[in-house]
């Protein structure tokens, strides 16, 4: 991967006119970031591009624009025709060997875990110049949007490597602590009640009770008048927390290993300021995540590349409204149903959630506990072209069962006229509206294949 990434490096070297392309998510985001410093550096003329996905449409744009050399980061794998391009990706694709493409699958890795679309472009940028090493921060910001630290509770494989080159440059910190999100800015209360991984029988969703809970074991809720949150707490309190918590799970029959999730790994950007969405890894890519969901990924760029003044301000404004949509989005599912098939679950939010916002409110719905966690769950929205938007998630369980949610959309989407990809445990589609029913039994019949294949 090096070699691969020294190879691009130097084909990025020979053009002076470079067009970005990225995706709209907190990993397209923080490449396209890394990308962009790394060619304002080497003094390169560039532009920027964010896409939801590469279709017809968008590549007659790219061909139309007729740029020098097209730089496609956290998507592109899958890219065919005539163009003079290079490809820094980390999702599954299915066209021939090409060597201006840099992904994990390329050297057998796996592209959900080993690295992201940021870290693959971080590789490149580490190319062009060692002085580039101080944007790994973006790269595992980048991984952690993309959930890589997910399956072992801590980042592995390149993205440690790269961890490794923030923590010697002194812009990144590791560190073991809750893996529940907020820990910088939440209320302790809201931790709790927003706690999914692992969830929390009896708090997690209830306010009153995760209050209750903070108070029988004596946490004061405030101090000088402002909500305590996770690292204004003492390590004695932090302890009394995860070891109250650790006994729920074991006492409602959820085993070590699925208590041990409550501690993990942190990732904590250096020279941001502590109690701040962009001190942590993960709330920073939250943070992106709702600039380019609401369709302003520029802004969540500005925040990316410096801008703390009116760029940051936006992001937190958007970020409320991320918020208050997700809300909305989730209550609106539940209330519209969710579906169960025999090997697959889903719900249809026709323009009742966000297209961009669906696969998030599937993730969270899963992880919950609300549904059935032994198959996967779809949700479909509406996009402003007309056409549906299919966002898949399952478990890791699932996944160790031979779930590949991937290869499932893909060919289901290939059936009715669409298209679809991604990862093992979070895939997405475009699909023809009307198409969803077909869409479906060729999914499931997929599904039903890998997840019977492991029992035979």
């Amino acid at each position: 991967m090096i070699e691969r990434a020294k190879h691009l490096a130097s084909i990025i070297s020979k053009h002076d006119e470079i067009l970005v392309v990225t995706h709209i998510d907190a990993d397209g985001v923080t490449a396209g970031a890394i990308a962009s410093a790394a060619l304002d550096r080497l003094g390169k003329e560039y532009s920027i591009k964010f896409v939801k996905q590469i279709d017809d449409d968008v590549l007659k744009e790219i061909l139309d624009a007729n740029p020098e050399l097209v730089w496609f980061t956290d998507l592109g794998s899958n890219v065919e025709g005539k163009m003079n391009r290079i490809v820094t990706d980390h999702h599954r694709f299915n066209i021939k060997f090409y060597d201006f493409i840099l992904n994990p699958h390329l050297f057998g890795l796996d592209g959900s875990i080993d690295t992201s679309g940021a870290g693959t472009t971080y590789l490149v940028a580490r190319a062009l110049d060692k002085k580039n090493v101080d944007l790994s921060a973006l790269a595992i910001v980048g991984a952690c949007g993309d959930l890589q630290d997910y399956r072992y509770c801590k980042l592995v494989g390149t993205n440690r490597q790269i961890l490794k080159d923030g923590v010697r440059v002194g812009v990144l910190e590791c560190k073991i602590d809750t893996r529940y999100f907020g820990r910088e800015t939440r209320p302790i209360f809201k931790l709790l009640q927003y706690a999914t991984d692992p969830l929390i029988p009896g708090l997690t969703g209830n306010e009153d009770a995760c209050i209750a809970f903070l108070v029988e074991h004596e946490i004061r809720l405030r101090e000088n008048d402002l909500w305590r949150r996770w690292i204004d707490l003492r390590e004695e309190e932090k302890r009394k927390i995860l070891s109250e918590i650790v006994k729920i799970l074991i006492r409602k029959g959820f085993g070590s290993a699925f208590a041990r999730r409550v501690i993990g790994e942190v990732y904590l950007l250096s020279k941001e300021e502590e109690g701040t969405e962009l001190h942590d890894a993960k709330e920073f890519a939250t943070l992106l995540n709702a600039t380019a969901r609401y369709g302003e990924p520029e802004i969540g760029l500005k925040v990316c590349l410096g801008d703390r003044e009116e760029a940051l301000k936006r992001a937190r404004s958007m970020l409320r409204k991320h918020r208050q949509s997700l809300l909305e989005g989730l209550q609106f599912a539940r209330e519209e149903g969710i579906i169960k098939r025999d090997f697959l679950q889903y719900f249809h939010a026709g323009e009742g959630i966000r297209d961009t916002i669906v696969g998030i409110v599937a993730g969270i719905l899963l992880n919950s506990g609300e549904v059935d966690q032994d198959i996967p769950l779809i949700g479909f929205a509406l996009t402003e072209d007309r056409k549906v938007k299919v966002s898949a998630r399952g478990t890791r369980r699932l996944v160790e069962k031979g779930l590949n949610l991937s290869v499932a959309l893909s060919k289901g989407a290939k059936a009715v006229g669409g298209v679809g990809g991604g990862h093992d445990i979070a895939a997405g589609a475009t699909i023809p509206i009307g198409k969803e029913e077909e869409f479906l039994e060729v999914v499931e019949k997929e599904i039903k294949n890998q997840l019977l294949r492991e029992v035979l």
